[in-house]
C-alpha cells in the first residue's frame, strides 16, 4: 500500500545562532534566571549553545538542534528540530 503526508501547516523559526531569544520566546520556555542576571552571560549561555547545540524537549525526549536546523512546533503543540536540508524538501512557505 502506498501513503501521502495530509498537507499540515506548521510555524517554524531558524535557529541562527543569534536568535536564542526568539527561539526561547517560540517554545515558550522560560529561562529560570535571577533579575541581576548581566547582559554579558545571557551572551555567555548564547555562546555555549552555540557550542553545543540548542536542546529542544520533545514528545520523545531531548533533541540537540545544531545552528540552521529548524524549530517546528507540531500538530500538537510540541517542538522538534528539523535539517534544513529535511525542512526544504517537506515544507514550502504559505
Amino acid at each position: 500500500m502506498k501513503f501521502r503526508k495530509k498537507p499540515v501547516v506548521v510555524e517554524a523559526v531558524k535557529w541562527t545562532g543569534e536568535n536564542l531569544f526568539e527561539i526561547i520566546a517560540f517554545i515558550s520556555e522560560k529561562p529560570k534566571l535571577d533579575h541581576n542576571v548581566s547582559s554579558d552571560m545571557w551572551d555567555s549561555y548564547r555562546d555555549i549553545v552555540k557550542r553545543d547545540g540548542l536542546i529542544i524537549r520533545t514528545l520523545e525526549g531531548q533533541h540537540v538542534a545544531s545552528i540552521g536546523d529548524w524549530i517546528i512546533k507540531g500538530v500538537q503543540g510540541e517542538f522538534y528540530p528539523c535539517k534544513p536540508d529535511i525542512f526544504e524538501a517537506t515544507y514550502e512557505s504559505v
